[in-house]
């Protein structure tokens, strides 16, 4: 542990839950190493069946006998964790229906039985669903809320109740989604100047779940959002005016680099793309037909560009031979490599790539925006769509793709990002975004002051 730690200073213990998705854990255990390096005890608490992912990914690599770093799991909901269950990714609606009834009980049994007093919470917003603000309440604790995303997906999210006071939305029906309804300009969100509400997130999944996790920001003193202030400056601005306390601590692996190499080291990069090569990768959860499985290997093939394409177990919706035919795998084989993993930020951090194809979940986004790398969005849920708005209009690092995937579409994108003078701009660009990043992330850097604040605010609770 780091001496931020000063003498006098009572032992802070912090207990740090993620919701059960491989991104929003990825992020929150980098936040856990940074402020256990800051001379915080952290208790992580996952599920289940997520720390033997964890623990079989390497995730928990040099924490696991760190003092005053341990993990705590809570059953899954599940009738019994195989090393099948282990391959499968859960949907969102399987991780609200299989923990959301029981997690608050297992909660408290895990707290009781802490030898630590607990000093505050950091709860990932998404599991407010769970009522873990009230059963903080119940303890006397402070709970502390993390959006694992942008401020312009928080923002999204949480004008939802305006959306629905004003009644539009939920959609009334399908029509909607062709009239030209969803062009309707939101004049009134700050900082996101004309979004549509196409670019908004989705509400058609679990809008009662969704609605409520984003109004409890308004039932919290704290907020913490993995941004950084240059990135969305007028956004950020607003939102610490409108809310008491918010810490911008984004990028978390840049903040982390701040650490010694011996403590960040990863391990050798696996998969060495040759020059020029265009990434591919969709996230943990993003599901997709086999027509659409096929349009991007094929727009990837014909683009004539060298690329590196995660396909995981579970990419093609349920129930769906995930198989490429012959002619396909022939072609990949001539330029491309397929894997079911990676090591994402070591990829996009590798010298060679040149661009990524992603479905713009904010953790790729801000490894890709660390990295330098100029991104072509496919947008799938949730605020995926508000992301890729951000990332084609105000920060001009990336091109949107059609969601009805064709494949000369993909090689028209790959060809202008990989080729094409406007390709360059976005390189250009992305590079800029990276330098400001990685000011944001030094010393007196914006989101490093935001952490020593969470610190201090911390150790005084």
């Amino acid at each position: 542990m780091d001496s931020s730690l000063k003498i006098g200073e009572k032992k802070p213990h912090v207990v740090i839950i993620p919701i059960p998705a491989q991104s929003h854990i990825k992020c929150m255990l980098k936040l856990a190493r940074l402020l256990h390096h800051k001379g915080i005890y952290i208790t992580f608490i996952n599920t289940q069946l997520n720390h033997k992912r964890l623990v079989k990914s390497g995730g928990t690599h040099s924490l696991d006998d760190r003092p005053g770093f341990q993990f705590k799991t809570v059953p899954d909901g599940l009738p019994s964790v195989t090393d099948e269950d282990v391959e499968h990714t859960q949907t969102l609606a399987e991780l609200w229906i299989n923990i959301g009834d029981t997690f608050c009980d297992s909660f408290l049994d895990i707290v009781s039985s802490l030898e630590l007093p607990v000093t505050c919470i950091i709860c990932d917003d998404f599991m407010t669903y769970t009522n873990m603000i009230y059963t903080a309440e119940k303890l006397g604790v402070p709970i502390v809320l993390f959006w694992t995303m942008a401020a312009c997906g928080f923002m999204g999210f949480y004008q939802a109740k305006v959306l629905m006071e004003k009644g539009l939305i939920p959609l009334k029906d399908e029509s909607y989604l062709t009239n030209e309804y969803l062009d309707v300009e939101i004049d009134w969100i700050p900082g996101m100047k004309g979004i549509r509400l196409r670019d908004l997130p989705e509400f058609n999944l679990g809008f009662k779940y969704l609605l409520e996790t984003a109004q409890a920001a308004d039932k919290v003193s704290h907020l913490i959002i993995h941004t950084f202030e240059e990135l969305e400056a007028s956004l950020v601005k607003h939102i610490k005016f409108v809310f008491p306390n918010v810490y911008t601590v984004g990028p978390l692996q840049l903040l982390l680099n701040q650490i010694t190499e011996k403590e960040t080291k990863n391990s050798d990069f696996s998969v060495a793309p040759v020059k020029g090569t265009e990434y591919c990768g969709f996230g943990s959860l993003a599901e997709m037909s086999l027509q659409h499985l096929l349009e991007f290997g094929w727009g990837l093939v014909n683009s004539n560009h060298a690329f590196l394409w995660i396909i995981r177990s579970n990419l093609v919706v349920e129930g769906t031979q995930q198989v490429l035919p012959q002619e396909l795998n022939e072609a990949i084989n001539k330029k491309g490599f397929i894997a079911s993993w990676c090591s994402q930020e070591e990829v996009l951090n590798h010298p060679s790539v040149g661009g990524f194809l992603t479905h713009g979940g904010w953790g790729s986004i801000i490894e890709s925006l660390s990295a330098g790398v100029p991104m072509i969005c496919c947008p799938f849920s949730g605020e995926q769509r508000t992301n890729c708005r951000q990332i084609c209009k105000d920060w001009e690092v990336g091109m949107e793709m059609e969601r009805d995937v064709k494949r000369d579409e993909v090689e028209m994108l790959v060809k202008v990002l990989m080729e094409g003078v406007e390709g360059e701009k976005l390189r250009n660009k992305a590079v800029q975004w990276k330098k400001m990043a990685e000011t944001a992330t030094g010393h007196k850097g914006s989101s490093s002051l935001d952490t020593e604040k969470l610190r201090l605010e911390i150790v005084n609770f």
